[in-house]
């Protein structure tokens, strides 16, 4: 008999949700991670620290509150990193304590190490100092994460040169920054830095930012960033970066040459593999360090699932976390649903932009008729009393049977406010639903009944010349 029925390598989201799945199915688990990395890259680098790192940045700056008193209010004058590290350390401190509790109380044993296959149900766990133990397992579910890619023309020093690993270890806040990569990664950092009132430069090689997005959201979103003097370079790409004594000079291909304290790429993920012996197991992984799996997130070798990060898109904590769940209850031979369609993106920027289902581009390209309503916070009183006039909300509704076909949300509290939209969608809801519904009143939720009365408005009238 092996060691354990199933055996999860990383303690992230998707490894988290796997191993308690499978515990509370009834099986023998264990997980394996580094005693400094439980939680995984999302607790000790990743969106934890990042979206605590965002809190503090509003918090401190007094951002959010300067349309009602003013462009020069702020909460404190010279924040510092160790302003914003002693929040974003508790926090993860915190989540930390609750990851260890929930493994524990689910009877999950964690070892402690790097764990690497010596065959398809062998595994390696090895510790600085320590003699490498073998474990072996019926079920094995990599979710080892990813880290930030780094092109081997850039001399990184986790200084002046960095990823967004060492956001978390800056020593100052810079007064210039150039940000390379236009990704989420890339433009969530760069508004928050901005925010903090440092001089930001965008680099990217495409012709626009978060392409997979609204095109209204997002131009709304560029407009605030050049409010807050982030510049933006559209199809350029970086030559060289040349490192100087009191920082670095970021050379472009078409010649130009920026000079800042400090240079972050952003140049996407890279898949942790290549120190889990893959290939003793029977896999491989892709150029990017990924795991090709099946619609049971199997891969090749069938007793071995991959989920998160590692198997590439959507690479989202919220994803990961069901599609362990659904690893986990394939791996224990338990039926269970598939993961919904409806999938929610959520962008912590300044302001923040989140949106469930498909773009106006996306309908258009597939000849899909729709019509658009739209709310705007300043229209609310709730939008008044916060200070955001700024925000907005719109609605991509199907003219033929009135279903909801995607929500769009830019401003305070978007990334909470989609899920309304997500669950009218995932009932099989109409606009009809959202116009009849009473919402709490003051509240930037009313925002679904405007647009949905916008929409409706549309249609009645396009309803009306037609007959």
């Amino acid at each position: 008999m092996n060691d354990y029925d199933l055996l999860v390598l990383g303690s992230g989201p998707g490894g988290q949700r796997a191993a308690i799945a499978a515990a509370k199915l009834g099986r023998k688990v264990g997980i394996v991670d580094r005693r400094d990395m439980i939680g995984g890259v999302c607790i000790n680098t990743g969106t934890i620290p990042s979206k605590t790192l965002r809190e503090a940045v509003l918090y401190l700056t007094g951002l959010n509150q300067r349309e009602l008193y003013g462009q020069s209010y702020r909460v404190k004058d010279d924040i510092t990193v160790a302003d914003l590290g002693m929040r974003t350390q508790h926090v993860i401190g915190r989540e930390t304590d609750v990851v260890r509790s929930q493994l524990a109380r689910n009877r999950v044993t964690v070892l402690p190490g790097h764990g690497r296959f010596l065959e398809p149900n062998t595994i390696g766990i090895s510790s600085p100092g320590d003699r490498e133990q073998k474990v072996t397992a019926d079920r094995v579910v990599i979710a080892t994460g990813t880290r930030p890619a780094r092109p081997d023309t850039v001399a990184f020093d986790d200084r002046t040169i960095i990823d967004s690993d060492g956001i978390i270890n800056m020593e100052r806040i810079p007064e210039t920054m150039v940000v390379v990569g236009a990704g989420v990664i890339g433009i969530e950092y760069a508004s928050m830095f901005a925010a903090l009132g440092t001089k930001v430069t965008v680099v990217e090689r495409r012709e626009r930012m978060l392409d997979f997005c609204d095109l209204e959201i997002v131009e709304a979103l560029k407009y605030h960033l050049r409010d807050l003097a982030v510049t933006f370079r559209f199809r350029e790409s970086v030559a060289s970066v040349e490192r100087m004594p009191q920082g670095a000079i970021t050379v472009l291909e078409s010649g130009k040459r920026i000079p800042a304290d400090t240079v972050m790429y952003s140049a996407g993920r890279h898949g942790m593999t290549d120190e889990l012996g893959l290939d003793a197991a029977g896999l491989t992984a892709d150029h990017r360090g990924r795991i090709k799996v099946d619609e049971n997130y199997r891969t090749d070798v069938p007793h071995i699932y991959a989920v998160g990060d590692v198997i590439g898109f959507p690479s989202l904590a919220a994803t990961s976390m069901e599609q362990g769940r659904l690893a986990a209850h394939h791996a224990c031979g338990e039926p269970v649903s598939e993961i919904h369609e409806t999938q929610p993106i959520g962008i912590y920027t300044i302001p923040e932009i989140s949106f469930v289902g498909r773009t106006e581009d996306a309908l258009t390209e597939e000849k899909i008729p729709f019509e658009v309503g739209v709310s705007r916070y300043r229209e609310l009183a709730r939008g008044q009393i916060i200070g955001d006039s700024y925000g907005m909300l719109k609605l991509l509704v199907s003219p033929d049977d009135r279903r909801l076909l995607g929500v769009h949300v830019f401003g305070t509290g978007a990334t909470e406010l989609v899920h309304i939209g997500q669950t009218v969608m995932g009932c099989g809801g109409t606009v009809d639903y959202l116009v009849n519904a009473v919402f709490n009143y003051p509240t930037l939720a009313e925002s679904y009944k405007v647009a949905a009365l916008d929409a409706m408005n549309k249609m009645r009238h396009i309803a009306r010349l037609s007959s």
